[in-house]
Order: structure tokens, then sequence, then C-alpha cells
């Protein structure tokens, strides 16, 4: 009890740490706009510069005696970033997740100094997961005809947990930390029972969820396999018909034969049969 009371309070320590010289904090999802405020009266002769740490890259500054504002030409800020003249307010649109960190607003009023710190954080926007059957094949073995093997994926995720559940319980999940190309969780449901279920993504912050339509992913194999003898039963007739017609057809040519032809094609299969015998004689010399 004594170790999990100091790991917690060593875990607030951190947290605090990391806060302590943040005057505010902003979390946005991935697209949105975030919009900075000075939180000040701005005079005509402030000047004001906003910049992005670690690095102190450069992103904004506003010159009160010109009444002029100069824009960050780095490619993470470049066109994104809006500049309130009146205010001071920086604005950064369709925002990524490539701008969280430290922000750091500068003024300097006659020559006396402020300065305020923002921490930005931007959550990846997650795509809605897909649940498609596992096997692409049908089986004939008995057991294909009640149940149903589902996968639940998406891609290109980190930080995340994936997760199935039939109602409200939670039947399996798991965790990505490192960015995968794909990420899937199995499930074997009985196709013909009721229950719900549905499979959810989620992050800290948001998450999506795909329910899962029975009868649209499952169904479709065992109506296959259902069809599967009167298919081929199909076929079979269709190959017994083919037979008999073509019989019939040979024996149609043969009734419709004039005396004339007969007597040819007799002659005909005469000189066949010499002319293999004239053949077998050779060889056995």
């Amino acid at each position: 009890m004594k170790k999990c009371l100091m790991l917690l309070f060593l875990s607030l320590l951190m947290v605090i740490g990391v806060y302590a010289n943040t005057d505010e904090v902003k979390s946005v999802m991935e697209g949105e706009s975030v919009t900075l405020h000075t939180d000040d009266v701005k005079q005509t002769d402030d000047l004001i510069l906003w910049s992005y740490e670690p690095e102190n890259t450069f992103i904004a500054r506003f010159t009160g005696k010109t009444n002029r504002s100069k824009l960050s030409d780095d490619e993470r800020f470049r066109g994104r970033v809006r500049l309130d003249n009146k205010t001071g307010d920086l604005t950064i649109t369709n925002i990524t997740t490539q701008h969280t960190g430290d922000y750091k607003l500068e003024i300097n009023r006659n020559n006396e100094f402020s300065n305020k710190k923002f921490s930005v954080t931007v959550y990846a926007r997650l795509p809605v997961p897909d649940i498609s059957r596992y096997s692409p094949h049908c089986s004939s073995s008995l057991s294909s005809f009640s149940n149903c093997v589902l996968l639940c994926s998406v891609m290109n995720v980190r930080d995340v947990s994936l997760s199935w559940y039939k109602g409200n319980s939670l039947l399996s999940i798991i965790s990505v930390s490192n960015l995968k190309t794909t990420a899937s969780l199995h499930l074997e449901v009985d196709y013909q029972e009721n229950n719900t279920y549905r499979c959810v993504l989620n992050n800290t912050n948001t998450n999506q969820t795909q329910h899962l339509n029975i009868n649209e992913v499952c169904q479709t194999c065992s109506d296959s396999l259902k069809l599967r003898p009167m298919r081929n039963g199909f076929i079979f007739v269709v190959i017994i018909y083919s037979i008999f017609a073509g019989f019939y057809i040979h024996k149609s040519k043969e009734s419709l034969m004039t005396p004339t032809q007969e007597h040819l094609m007799s002659k005909q299969m005469e000189l066949v049969q010499m002319g293999e015998e004239k053949y077998v004689q050779c060889n056995t010399f």
C-alpha cells in the first residue's frame, strides 16, 4: 500500500513539474484550430513575439510602432498561422500532431518584459475500425455453418487500444504503442445469435466505434454453403444433358446418310484397316 501511494505521489510530482512553468494548457484534435490568447490590452508601442519551444522557433511578431506583423516561414507553420493585430492573439489552423509542444509569448512594453507559456497537445484523429470475415473462403465443415471468425482492423495508428465488446462487456483488448501499418483483433461468434457486438478504437482523448452486422459479414458464407449442393446438382444435370444431346446428334447424322455415303464410309474404314495391318507387318521385320 505504501509503495502504491509513493508511486502515485511521484507521478503527481512529474505532472506538476511538467506544467509548473505553464500558464495555460490546450488540447485539440488534428485538423482543428487553436487560439492562444495574450489576455492583455495591447498598447501602441508593444512588441509582441510568439515562438515555439524547445527549438525557440520564430512563429510571429507584431511591431506596434509600425503596426506591422511578420509570420513564420518555418515549414510546420507556413500558411497555418494568423496573428490578430488588435489583441496579439495567435491562431494555428489545420493543426497537426507536429504542432504538439510548448509555445512562448513575449511582450516588450516600453522596455518592460512579460511572458506567458502555453502547452498544446494535438491528438490524432482516429479512423473507424473495419470489421470483416477473417477467412475469405467458405469451409464445408459443419462448424462453419454456425461459427464465424471476425477480424477488426485499423491502419496507421499508434498509442491506441483496440477492443471487442459484447453488449457492455469487454471480451478482448490489445494496445498499440508504436506506429503500425495494420493492427487487428480476432473474434469468433455464432452467426445465429442475437447479441450486439462492437469494435472500439480509442486513445486518451477520443474513440471510434464500429458495430457488427452479422447478416452482412457472416451470413454470406453460410448462404453460399447451403446453395453449394444446388449448384453442384445443376452442373451435373448440364453434363448429362450434353452427353445425351451429343449422342442424339451423332445418331441423327448416321440416319441421314445415303446408301452411297455409307458405302464410301465402309471403304474408307477398310482402307484404314489395311494401312494399319501393313504398318504392323513392316514393324515386325
